[in-house]
């Protein structure tokens, strides 16, 4: 099930979704004793990550972790990781665990090696916030990517998997359809008329041509998060 919730900015939006996040990551640990959180990168997430690192809980028993990440080594300026450290792992956040997709250091090995290496490290995500792309990508589950079928397939025994983008740099390592199906709590963070257009096409008609309406008819619940 897929709902939608309008906000009046990227601000408000942002806030608002680090205020839910929190309280699912509470909700897991009263459960649990722990909980994981994992997030997209680029910039647009970054005011939400900065939100989400001053909330008040019990962040040494949160593990954090990515939805995908470029197979480029953590000081790269196009690393995810970076981005997830320099915003999202500071303040009180700063108390939680690290779940790499790429290891630290000077390189990286090759992107089979690479998702190998991140599975010994693999937990499944409490909660999931994805973001989407002006082409209906999210995760890094391209369309056109010659591992899509696979990314997609409810049947895939992996949750991580290497792609290899068509039109965007750098090879990835991302989760997959089925993982992502078996996060019980989903988010999805767009801003901005265009991405909405694509996503209403994508939930519309969900298929390989915008892998985020594939992805979403198959999550648990999924509540987008969208401004204008």
């Amino acid at each position: 099930m897929t709902a939608i919730r309008t906000f009046p900015s990227p601000e408000a939006a942002a806030r608002a979704l680090a205020d839910a996040v929190a309280q699912d990551l509470r909700e897991a640990l009263a459960h649990k004793g722990n909980a994981v959180l994992a997030v997209s990168g680029g910039r647009s997430p970054v005011p939400f990550f900065q939100a989400l690192s001053h909330e008040d809980l019990d962040w040494a028993n949160v593990a954090a972790t990515l939805a995908d990440e470029r197979v480029v080594p953590t000081s790269h300026p196009d690393s995810n990781t970076r981005l997830v450290r320099e915003h999202l792992l500071q303040h009180r956040a700063a108390a939680a665990q690290w779940l790499p997709l790429i290891e630290d250091g000077a390189s990286v090995p090759p992107p089979d090696e690479a998702v190998r290496l991140a599975l010994a490290h693999y937990r499944r995500a409490d909660v999931l916030v994805l973001g989407m792309g002006s082409d209906g990508h999210t995760a890094s589950l391209f369309p056109a990517a010659p591992q899509l079928s696979d990314g997609l397939s409810p049947d895939c025994p992996q949750p991580l998997l290497h792609v290899s983008p068509p039109d965007a740099p750098h090879e990835r390592v991302s989760l997959t359809l089925a993982q992502i199906a078996r996060v019980p709590q989903v988010y999805l963070a767009i801003a901005g008329e265009d991405k909405r257009r694509v996503l209403d096409a994508a939930l519309a008609a969900p298929s390989a041509k915008y892998p985020v309406g594939a992805v979403l008819a198959a999550a648990r619940h999924v509540m987008v998060y969208y401004s204008p």
